[in-house]
């Protein structure tokens, strides 16, 4: 199997949009109608010191049509396969990838091998596809001290520009064939004292957004600056996103534009929220002011795009949340199991923006729950009741499975309140969706599962490592 290969496709919706693994600094960016994330990988290093601190060995690309479904196309770049990186070094931090003349340039920071370069340098990998495979130049750039690049082609003319961070932030022309500087680096003006890394720079409608991260105080900001020209000179119009409400210390981003609409990638520490070393790739929308000036984007659970009633929907993603009910892990060993919402009186509820029904009925809902004593929620999709689910007392996790009272069509919001009994806990709903009970030793199919109203599941499998993957679409 090659360093590209797919490995798994992770269907989700929801923030964050990476729910197996650590992911952080995603660059986004659009290759052939399709959306592409580069993260950095974080991971639990196994040295010291980088145990305390951030740590990464190598790189993984994500992509996605429908900002739904993302498929992991497995490592792209690793730290002892770079000729110029000084081995187990766990410094692969923030990347980039661009397109030019059909040809993909990853960039990326490392340690080098060579003890005289001071800090870090910056490497180029290229590949004939944004998947990979990639292949990495035998050295870094010359001339770079520094991390986080970012590239930018320039739409109006296809010229290229780099913009770093390291003891301040830094850009430079590059050549055409994107590897050399074509000029001397030159510090970035005219920015806001304090911490600054992550530079992400684009053009809109003939203005260059100059954008980065910003302790303002003691955690990290989404800020930016504006100007005529890549190379500025930029002024400084504020602040894309706030600091982080639990104390994140880092907030590093890209915003891109797809089939309409601009999306702001980010990261938060989800799943590790008392080490904020890793972190998770989120994703929320963006928009302009008419002036050009960007409005500044609140996070959020529910993410972007649109959720299949058909899949689970996990309504601990909500778009909000009311009358008392909390989240939380469903299980703290394991974190990425996800979490589960506590409904801990009647009249706790949460809401679910963007689900989509189809043109045909659903005939049932099903609901992950368990409770402290016999309760009930009721759903509703568009504002009208889809059903009333009785959950029984039980300390352990149970599939409720009810008719749907009046099947909703298209996408609808979705609302679960509770309306008798306490301490109710929901891992998920879904509507018309197989319960896997057991499975086939070989194949992983559940040879009993109901298949609702002629509602066909498919399956996909994956031959990884001599057997079978399944993966529900």
């Amino acid at each position: 199997m090659s360093m590209a290969s797919i490995v798994v496709s992770v269907a989700m919706a929801q923030n964050p949009i990476i729910r197996d693994q650590y992911s952080a600094d995603p660059t986004a960016r659009v290759f052939n109608g399709k959306m592409y994330v580069y993260p950095s990988h974080d991971i639990v290093s196994p040295v010291e010191p980088e145990k305390k601190w951030f740590s990464m060995e190598d790189y993984h690309v994500f992509s996605s049509e429908n900002l739904t479904d993302w498929t992991d196309h497995g490592v792209i770049v690793t730290q002892n396969k770079v000729p110029w990186v000084r081995r187990d070094s766990y410094a692969m931090w923030a990347p980039d990838c661009v397109e030019k003349d059909g040809r993909y340039y990853f960039y990326f920071p490392a340690a080098p091998r060579d003890t005289t370069h001071r800090g870090f340098a910056i490497g180029v990998a290229v590949a004939d596809r944004p998947e990979g495979p990639f292949m990495p130049m035998w050295r870094p750039i010359e001339g770079i001290n520094g991390i986080d690049p970012c590239v930018l082609v320039d739409p109006k003319d296809g010229k290229s520009y780099i913009y770093w961070a390291g003891m301040g932030m830094w850009m430079a022309r590059l050549k055409d064939n994107m590897v050399e500087l074509d000029s001397k680096p030159e510090p970035v003006k005219n920015l806001p004292d304090g911490f600054k890394e992550g530079p992400f720079v684009f053009e809109r409608k003939g203005k260059y957004y100059y954008t980065f991260p910003w302790v303002r105080d003691s955690t990290e900001t989404l800020a930016y600056a504006m100007g005529d020209s890549p190379m500025g000179p930029f002024e400084f119009k504020g602040v894309i996103m706030e600091e982080s409400p639990v104390a994140c210390w880092t907030n590093h981003h890209s915003i891109v534009e797809y089939k309409g609409q601009w999306y702001l990638f980010y990261h938060h520490n989800d799943y590790s929220p008392d080490f904020d070393k890793l972190r998770s790739v989120r994703v929320d929308k963006l928009y302009f002011n008419a002036d050009g000036t960007i409005r500044q984007v609140a996070p959020t659970l529910r993410g972007v795009g649109i959720s299949s009633a058909r899949n689970r929907l996990q309504i601990d993603r909500y778009s909000s949340i009311s009358g008392g009910a909390t989240i939380a892990f469903v299980d703290e060993g394991n974190r990425f199991e996800g979490w589960k919402t506590i409904f801990p009186k009647k009249g706790a509820a949460v809401d679910y923006a963007n689900v989509d029904f189809g043109s045909e009925a659903v005939g049932e809902v099903v609901v992950r729950a368990k409770s402290a004593s016999a309760a009930s929620v009721e759903i509703k999709a568009g504002g009208k009741t889809v059903a009333r689910v009785d959950i029984p007392k039980s300390s352990v996790w149970r599939d409720v499975r009810v008719r749907v009272k009046e099947s909703p069509k298209g996408v609808n919001d979705i609302n679960v309140t509770l309306t008798k009994g306490n301490m109710a806990e929901i891992d998920y709903i879904g509507f018309d969706m197989l319960i896997h009970k057991s499975v086939h030793p070989l194949t992983g199919l559940n040879p009993d599962y109901n298949n609702y109203d002629g509602h066909v599941r498919l399956f996909a499998f994956m031959h990884l490592s001599g057997r079978y993957k399944i993966i529900t679409t």
